[in-house]
């Protein structure tokens, strides 16, 4: 028999003994408590006896089950107790206080589950990520992924620790990684024996993702794009180098359109470093309130010089009030003035544009603000409008260039509404106009400001 056995049998006697005499002395403390319950009994079966003639042994009979059912119930207790004593040192199905600390100092979300996958203890980064965690759910509650599931039943049976990445495309796309690893009980005497707990680290992998991909678009598109007005330049350039050197007419001449082509670097440029910013946080919803009233009304007032240049009627319908959601006002100053740029450049020829906000319900109570940016143009053919949102994709591109148009506008607009949970509707049919329609969810100031003072009031 080696030592560990031989100090867990004396443990176990001991709790055993312990166990025991604290039993004694329950009962004794338990017969104290219920002594005037059995003096009551007694008296009560002395009276059956001496009033209504029943027998004697009738009445001691049920003073004995008094006494008996006194008795049961301590020797329940030391079952209990010896219970207690078998099991004691035994891992705990519930982190102790210093495994709970180490937790809550990491940074990444973090789950403690047990080798049956029960969610045992969850640290505030996880909390905040993923809701409210309930200790006693499974982890699958939270953390839906087969692959991350499979994991951690191969860790549970005994495995070691692995490290699965896996992506999502609902509601925005995301890349996780999770490293899932056994953490035995603090019980150093005892043998290793699977009764510990399961760590489960979550981080998110979304910007680092999302960075690769942004500079491989920008190597494969941008560079595309970027050599046709620098081949322009370089071509200029080494005319009015040679040929043209003494030529006034073709220097001044050159120099205009290669203002013109840089101008059109600078607006590729400026365009991809947006996009690059909003994809940055796509994932992160904007919660300020902000009013679509004024965002309309301000870009319909900036650019009516730009309509009445072109002769192009502009022409607002918004409801009476506020148009309240939640949102970045400039993002979504962007998105209604690319929109509604784009309809004033390419509809030009309809002599009108419209720009009307609705209240708009849909199945399950949701409530939208529809704001829909109409022209009376040209039209877009129905085998355009899906890939309308594609990063340089044009309809014609000829066209596209001549109105200054760098291929990113509606692709911006997609991202921004992407970020807000919204979306981008899009009507139309070739020689009848186009209909952009943006639809955004409402949002309740007053509802907004009950949540914003509730902090104050529990704090108070």
């Amino acid at each position: 028999m080696n030592e560990n056995a031989v100090k867990q049998e004396t443990r176990e006697t001991t709790a055993s003994r312990s166990s025991s005499l604290k039993f004694g002395k329950s009962i004794r403390q338990k017969f104290a408590r219920v002594r005037w319950i059995l003096l009551s009994a007694a008296a009560l079966c002395i009276a059956a006896v001496a009033t209504y003639d029943i027998p004697a042994w009738v009445g001691v009979a049920g003073f004995c089950v008094v006494l008996l059912a006194t008795g049961l119930s301590g020797r329940r207790n030391l079952s209990l107790a010896r219970s207690a004593a078998r099991v004691a040192g035994a891992p705990s199905h519930w982190p102790d206080t210093g495994m709970k600390m180490v937790v809550d100092a990491l940074p990444d979300p973090c789950f403690l589950v047990d080798r049956r996958g029960i969610t045992r203890y969850a640290n505030p980064a996880a909390r905040d990520r993923f809701g409210k965690v309930r200790p006693g759910d499974p982890l699958s509650f939270k953390l839906r992924p087969p692959a991350l599931l499979e994991a951690l039943d191969r860790v549970s049976s005994g495995g070691g620790s692995e490290r699965i990445e896996w992506s999502e495309k609902v509601p925005t796309e995301l890349w996780m990684e999770a490293h899932i690893a056994p953490v035995q009980a603090f019980a150093p005497d005892k043998p290793r024996n699977g009764s510990g707990f399961i760590i489960v680290t979550v981080r998110d992998l979304t910007e680092q993702r999302r960075l690769e991909r942004m500079r491989a678009d920008f190597v494969a598109n941008a560079s595309h794009e970027l050599r046709t007005p620098l081949a322009s330049l370089t071509g200029f350039i080494e005319t009015l180098l040679g040929p043209a050197r003494e030529d006034p007419q073709a220097r001044e001449r050159f120099l205009s359109i290669m203002l013109e082509q840089a101008g059109r670097m600078k607006r590729l440029i400026d365009d991809l470093l947006s996009l690059s910013r909003i994809e940055l946080k796509a994932h992160v919803q904007p919660d300020t309130l902000v009013d679509l009233r004024d965002v309309i009304e301000h870009n319909a007032e900036s650019l009516k010089p730009l309509a009445d240049e072109l002769g192009v009627e502009l022409a607002l319908d918004l409801p009476p009030g506020e148009i309240l959601v939640r949102g970045d006002k400039d993002e979504l100053t962007e998105v209604f003035e690319n929109l509604t740029e784009n309809a004033l450049k390419y509809g030009a020829s309809g002599k009108r544009l419209d720009i009307a906000a609705r209240a708009d319900a849909e199945m399950r109570g949701t409530e939208w603000w529809a704001i829909s940016i109409r022209d009376y143009g040209p039209g877009i053919e129905a085998e355009h409008l899906p890939r309308l949102t594609e990063r340089f994709y044009r309809v014609d591109v000829a066209t596209s260039r001549e109105m200054k148009g760098t291929g990113l506008g509606l692709a911006i607009v997609k991202h921004i509404l992407t970020r807000h949970r919204a979306r981008l509707e899009i009507e139309s049919t070739g020689g009848q106009g186009a209909c952009f329609t943006v639809k955004i969810s409402k949002a309740d100031r007053y509802k907004a400001d009950a949540e914003t003072e509730k902090p104050h009031q529990i704090n108070s």
